[in-house]
């Protein structure tokens, strides 16, 4: 028979069981790394669960509410995964989620006890919804092995598709990028004749290295004859843009420049023959200045951005400019300098030399960017925008 302490600590395991068991999702302390979760994973002989949120995000917080509340759910990870939450957008979760691929919110990623990537999978789910696929990816590891073939040298074009199916599904972008790459190698001059291998350059190539980019950036007529000159720009635009946000490095409350990264890009730039190379050289400037606090290296390389003949600045750039002096503590020199510039372009509108920006794309303003202006004008001086 068993003595009365053990009887009594046999009840109180199967009541911390029972108690485990109805309730929810246990997530690891706030501030848990992947590090740490590996390191716990190892030890209990468990995958990691990263559940990848941001504060702003609305699905990731019904998620937290209303499904990882759910004792079912908590019952079929509590004893599988350590589980962990991350904002994406901490001093510790932006340069996961750049490293990870992250690209929406929420994002799951199941790793093995090596902080191997295993699955992911994006969105709010419900209940039912998330045990179904979080059976299905917990133990799948085909993109595990996709990508060892991929290592390995595999290059066989029906494997090179699948392999670009499964990463383009789990939004992975810097791999579909490479797998895409493999695709098109040798095919940079020709690709525009084929509708497929189209798709493939438009929805995965993020790499402005890439030859095929490089082609298409130097000689957009082909491509542009079978789809039209607007989608190409904006193609062109839009790999320079993103390339160009990742030259800046965030990590422990501070910014830096890739410098070696962004002399390349510079150089990539003129050899592409961009007329507004030095859009994309002064807006990450900027953009550095903005996050390094530097309000004088900011303002200039703004005045710099406004002097360059090759470059024009509108309206709606300018309103997205003054947004580091809106508030009270704002440096009251530096408030002044952005009020002469923005001054300067209500002087330029008034004058006939510019018009009034009333639209946006397809949308249309609710008032006129100059009135725009001049409401940043009197918010900069302490006045309410009258109604």
């Amino acid at each position: 028979m068993l003595s009365m302490k053990k009887l009594f600590t046999t009840i109180v395991c199967i009541v911390a069981s029972v108690a485990a068991m109805a309730q929810g999702v246990v997530f690891e302390p706030d501030g848990t790394t992947l590090e740490q979760a590996a390191a716990k994973a190892k030890a209990e002989n468990k995958l990691i669960f990263l559940d990848c949120y941001t504060q702003w995000c609305g699905p990731c917080k019904k998620m937290a509410k209303e499904t990882f509340t759910l004792a079912e759910v908590g019952a079929a990870m509590n004893s599988k995964f350590v589980n962990i939450k991350i904002d994406m957008e901490s001093a510790y979760g932006a340069p996961l989620a750049k490293k990870l691929q992250i690209q929406a919110y929420p994002t799951f990623v199941i790793f093995n006890a090596d902080a191997q990537e295993i699955s992911r999978f994006l969105g709010y789910h419900d209940a039912p919804s998330f045990l179904k696929v979080l059976e299905e990816k917990g133990k799948d590891d085909a993109s595990a092995g996709l990508k060892a073939r991929f290592d390995a040298g595999e290059r066989d074009p029906k494997f090179l598709y699948e392999y670009l199916a499964s990463l383009t599904a789990a939004y992975k972008g810097d791999e579909a990028n490479t797998v895409a790459e493999a695709i098109l190698e040798g095919k940079e001059e020709t690709f525009a004749a084929d509708s497929t291998l189209r798709m493939i350059f438009f929805r995965n190539i993020t790499n402005p290295f890439a030859k095929s980019f490089v082609y298409t950036a130097k000689h957009p007529e082909a491509l542009t004859a079978a789809i039209g000159e607007m989608p190409v720009k904006m193609k062109i635009q839009n790999v320079l843009t993103g390339y160009q946000r990742q030259l800046i490095n965030e990590a422990d409350g501070t910014a830096t420049l890739d410098q070696a990264n962004y002399d390349r890009f510079s150089a990539l730039l003129d050899e592409i023959g961009m007329a507004d190379a030095d859009h994309y050289r002064l807006q990450t400037l900027i953009t550095l200045a903005e996050k390094q606090k530097d309000f004088d290296k900011y303002i200039a390389y703004i005045k710099q951005y406004l002097a360059n003949p090759a470059l024009d600045a509108d309206d709606m750039q300018l309103a997205r400019w003054v947004r580091p002096f809106s508030g009270p503590n704002a440096n009251p020199q530096h408030k002044e300098e952005m009020k002469a510039i923005l001054r300067q372009r209500l002087d330029e509108i008034a004058a006939g030399k510019r018009q009034p920006m009333n639209t946006i794309g397809n949308m249309r303003l609710s008032r006129p960017t100059d009135d725009l202006l001049r409401v940043l004008i009197d918010a900069m001086d302490g006045k309410m925008p009258q109604k």
